[in-house]
């Protein structure tokens, strides 16, 4: 059920308590050991997570007024839920982009060349209200992102790889979903940081990625819009310099940005979300304690789950059809993974009619069979970026 295959929107039609409906693939029945082991450890490690999210959000949760002003500030988003894309993700101008050479060192890449690009982030927030906290966040409006390039030649086809929430360590994501081994395969690769992570985290800020959550849900909105922006930014910026074809894919959050980008950038030549974020609102239901936080803060006075739900719907990917045809998507799943559960994934993969699909049975953090899932991954970017297998270049040498 998303909404362009039911008569109302995702966000009504989806059951309230969605988030406890259970759902198994294919995987619970032929690898049920694996499945059930990773699933088990990754709910303690969710529970982790959901206690560091949960104490992020008390600032703004935390009183009667406080929580009287954040309801105020997200009923902005709701009517923006099933607004045309370009009214939600606005357009970046173009801005200068710096290029400065800097240490590969930890990264796998070997003899690549490997720089750090920046630039000051355009985007301002949709909500008004606002505007002025968000601007102080003075690191937040440097975006930066690692480039990985051969050393001589023209630049090739280039992967942007997103972290995600608190994963940002470059070198940390680099070996975990081998990319200098796609970068021997003919792939030159971009790694970003999202809003508030690593070198965007402002100084007092107790963690990297705080800010994402730390300024409350209406500023988590603002958050994934500023995401796209700068993900927006950094495309051009790569064709600009001759990429010949740019496509994206990430894990969790990363895999939430790379599905939004794909409803407003057409010039992807494929997208591939990776365990992905896909309804935050009901996402943010099933972890605790931040559940138990929502239910007893935001969801009171008369306010509804479908309405806190809608009020983050702008920014899922279930809430407008993607500007790829189908043949250039693919999600990948853990059949374990309760951080963003199977039973989300399965629905972007339903919204995204005829895209591919390949489940894994792992968690989240810890994806078993993953040489088989990077090997399809692999192929079906070369399908995309070299529909003539012919025109393949050779692998780079070791």
């Amino acid at each position: 059920m998303t909404s362009t295959t039911a008569a109302r929107p995702w966000w009504q039609s989806l059951p309230a308590d969605y988030y406890r409906h259970p759902y198994a693939t294919l995987l619970d029945r032929s690898d049920p050991l694996k499945v059930l082991t990773t699933a088990a450890v990754d709910q303690v490690a969710r529970t982790a997570l959901g206690s560091v999210m949960a104490l992020a959000l008390m600032r703004s949760l935390g009183t009667p007024r406080a929580r009287a002003i954040e309801r105020e500030r997200l009923r902005f988003y709701a009517p923006l839920a099933d607004a045309d894309a370009d009214a939600v993700y606005i357009a970046p101008p173009a801005v200068p982009v710096r290029t400065r050479k800097t240490s590969g060192w930890g990264l796998g890449f070997g003899e690549a060349v490997c720089e750090r690009l920046s630039f000051d982030s355009p985007f301002e927030p949709l909500n008004p209200a606002l505007r002025a906290d968000y601007a102080r966040n003075e690191r937040n409006r440097r975006a930066t992102a690692l480039y990985i390039r051969r050393p001589m030649g023209k630049p090739r086809p280039t992967l942007i790889f997103v972290h995600g929430y608190l994963l940002d360590d470059p070198r940390v994501n680099s070996r975990a979903f081998c990319l200098p081994w796609l970068f021997r395969m003919g792939y030159d690769v971009l790694l970003p940081s999202l809003p508030f992570h690593g070198p965007r985290a402002e100084r007092l800020h107790p963690y990297s990625g705080y800010g994402f959550f730390g300024g409350g849900l209406a500023r988590t909105n603002e958050s994934m819009l500023q995401g796209v922006s700068d993900l927006r930014v950094w495309t051009q910026e790569l064709l600009s310099r001759g990429a010949p074809q740019v496509g994206i894919s990430g894990l969790s959050l990363g895999g939430y940005m790379t599905a939004m980008l794909s409803t407003v950038e057409s010039r992807l030549a494929f997208a591939i979300p990776n365990s992905p974020v896909v309804a935050a609102a009901d996402m943010a239901m099933e972890w605790q304690p931040l559940g138990a936080l929502m239910r007893r803060s935001v969801l009171t006075d008369g306010w509804t789950f479908p309405e806190l739900r809608q009020s983050m719907a702008l920014h899922s990917p279930l809430s407008r059809p993607p500007r790829l045809d189908a043949g250039r998507l693919m999600v990948i799943g853990g059949a374990g993974d309760r951080f963003t559960s199977p039973r989300f994934v399965s629905l972007l993969h339903q919204h995204w009619a005829g895209s591919d699909v390949h489940w894994f049975p792992g968690n989240h953090l810890l994806h078993l069979q993953q040489g088989r899932y990077l090997r399809l991954m692999k192929k079906f970017m070369d399908r995309n970026v070299y529909p003539n297998a012919a025109d393949q270049p050779p692998p780079a040498p070791h």
